[in-house]
């Protein structure tokens, strides 16, 4: 078997493989790589040895049997016998679901949470989007520290887990999305730079130097990133990919790394005939990065959109510190303002940043599904101190509210794990960090951060305990009962009056209307012939819809239409959609 590797700074390569050494050659025909052949099969342990160092694993490991510091094992990717013949689903008209592999069952694993899957198939969701699966030191983590970019973490049961899993989603007609992470690798089994300049201080990140994208040696880097996100598409048969914090990626380029990525997996869907897409996460709030290729953009496909989600929160809640500031001066304005026009920011002062931030979205040209709409994920969740879901401080009626505004909205909507049962478990902040002096340095990190804004450091969970990572688990009993039967047939509900509903799917943002009354804390929508509208206040409000003939087409309490004066009269904290000839 040829196994190859890129050390173009070394004197000497070894492979290690199955217990016997070899020498590797220069390649020829590529500068810095390193070939050599070796009797080798599925699950052959081997390595590479960079000027007589240590045995280190495959930057390029598919599989990491006994964690990123240990060798890697090579994968027969034709073992897996694929059951499911599938064509793809594409992301308009899509209902995402955010969902971590390590806390979706107690189990943590991915076999597990296969066998959760009818679950989101009678909710009505369409695709499920699975939080990073990179190699990373330790067993539990939200997985945002991989550090082996190509190989799914071992804990969770691997490669062929993973493929098993795709299987069964398919199978029940679900797509599957996986998060990647390309600005940075975790700090603790990170290997890379004992190969080559994958890193570089031309550019520095929140995590120290940048991935290395536009120094020199970064064509064979940008080659690394653009393989790896391919075999998951490829190798896995994915649908799409999540790219985490792309605004972190420093590239100065003409070709930006995005662009280049964005250009090979539209080139991989119509190789293979099946629908794929990149959403991007960023807070840039920059069109260019979901405008097409040949509209002089970047050619990503959708984005995730937090300005939706603090409008929305800041109403629900009332917060008002840190980055919901901006929001929560009239969080009704913001919000109707993102539901018509996409962003919040939009060339506008910030008032969190100090400057003015973003710039206007083309709603001619670009369709509403292209930015992603929710009410929680992991990063709002979770990077609160508690780790609290809106669950814990707000009533079912305003939880329907806010699935009603997230699942009528033009927006593809995407909901995190639990949220569509309103979970009681909270969703923390948990690490299982095998370096003790990381563990301990990301403990009183933690615990310091929130102990500037007024949290006893006490109160701070500990992310190594292993009970912060228990807590954060679903409790699979809570659907069977109250309250949480309730909301969740309202999320079925909701699910199924868009899928339904064309209406509902219609991605031309510049035909939503909006009325609101900032006092009365009601806001109303309309997108067609579809009245959206929600009282967030305790006492009941009298919205003006108008005289025209309407039915109810769902409703978190028993509602009337309006009469001859137009006149809507909801409940407090309480929602309705109709349709109005």
């Amino acid at each position: 078997m040829q196994f190859e590797v890129w050390a173009p700074q070394a004197e000497r390569v070894t492979l290690q493989c199955d217990g016997v050494t070899r020498a590797l050659e220069r390649d020829p025909d590529r500068a810095g790589w390193w070939t050599g052949e070796a009797e080798a099969s599925d699950g052959s342990r081997y390595g590479f040895a960079v000027d007589d160092g240590p045995v280190r694993p495959d930057p390029r490991s598919r599989r990491q049997p006994d964690g990123p510091d240990g060798l890697s094992a090579l994968v027969d990717q034709a073992r897996h016998e694929w059951r499911t013949q599938w064509s793809g689903r594409p992301l308009a008209g899509a209902v995402l679901y955010e969902l971590h592999v390590g806390t979706y069952t107690r189990e943590g694993t991915l076999d597990a949470a296969a066998e959760r899957l009818p679950h989101l198939v009678e909710l009505g969701v369409t695709h499920v989007e699975l939080m990073p699966l990179a190699a990373f030191p330790g067993r539990h983590g939200w997985g945002y520290d991989g550090v082996a970019p190509w190989a799914v973490h071992e804990p969770y049961g691997g490669p062929q887990a993973l493929k098993r899993f795709v299987d069964r989603a398919h199978a029940l007609g679900l797509g599957v999305v996986l998060d990647v992470v390309h600005n940075h690798l975790g700090p603790s089994g990170n290997y890379l730079p004992v190969f080559g300049p994958y890193f570089t201080e031309t550019h520095h990140t929140p995590w120290g130097a940048a991935i290395n994208l536009d120094a020199p040696g970064s064509d064979e880097v940008r080659a690394y990133l653009l393989g790896s996100a391919l075999a998951w598409l490829r190798d896995y048969r994915l649908d799409g990919l999540r790219l985490d914090a792309v605004h972190a990626l420093a590239d100065t380029r003409a070709c930006h790394f995005l662009e280049e990525l964005s250009s090979a997996v539209d080139a991989l869907a119509a190789e293979t005939g099946r629908p794929l897409f990149l959403i991007a996460e960023s807070d840039l709030n920059d069109p260019r990065l979901i405008t097409p290729r040949r509209e002089g953009g970047l050619g990503l496909h959708a984005q995730w959109n937090d300005d939706f989600h603090h409008a929305l929160h800041t109403a629900l809640t009332g917060e008002s510190q840190g980055y919901y500031a901006d929001f929560a001066r009239d969080s009704f304005a913001a919000l109707a303002k993102t539901l018509t026009g996409g962003f919040f920011h939009d060339g506008t002062y910030s008032g969190f940043r100090g400057r003015g931030h973003g710039r206007p979205l083309d709603r001619s040209r670009l369709p509403a599904h292209r930015l992603l709409g929710y009410t929680q994920t992991h990063d709002q969740i979770g990077n609160r101190a508690l780790g609290d879901r809106l669950a814990a401080s707000l009533s079912p009626g305003l939880l329907a509210c806010a699935a009603a505004l997230t699942l009528t909205a033009p927006f593809t909507p995407m909901l995190f794990m639990g949220e569509e049962w309103a979970a009681g478990t909270p969703w923390q902040y948990f690490t299982d960090h095998t370096d003790p002096e990381l563990a301990e340095a990301v403990r009183r990190g933690r615990r310091r951060e929130f102990a500037a804004h007024g949290w006893a450091e006490e109160d701070v969970p500990d992310p190594q305990d292993p009970a912060t990572r228990e807590r954060s688990c679903l409790d699979w009993s809570e659907p069977e009962r109250e309250p949480h039967a309730r909301v969740l047939a309202w999320y079925r509900e909701l699910i199924a009056l868009r899928h339904a509903t064309a209406d509902l799917t219609d991605p031309d943002l510049a035909d939503i209307k909006v009325a609101y009354d900032t006092q009365a804390r009601w806001l109303a929508f309309r997108r067609g012939d579809v009245r959206v509208a929600v009282n967030l206040g305790k006492a009941p409000a009298a919205i003006p819809l108008g005289p025209r003939p309407a039915r109810v087409l769902a409703a978190w309490d028993p509602v009337d239409v309006p009469g001859p004066d137009g006149l809507l009269h909801l409940p407090g904290e309480s929602c309705v959609v109709l349709e109005q000839e």
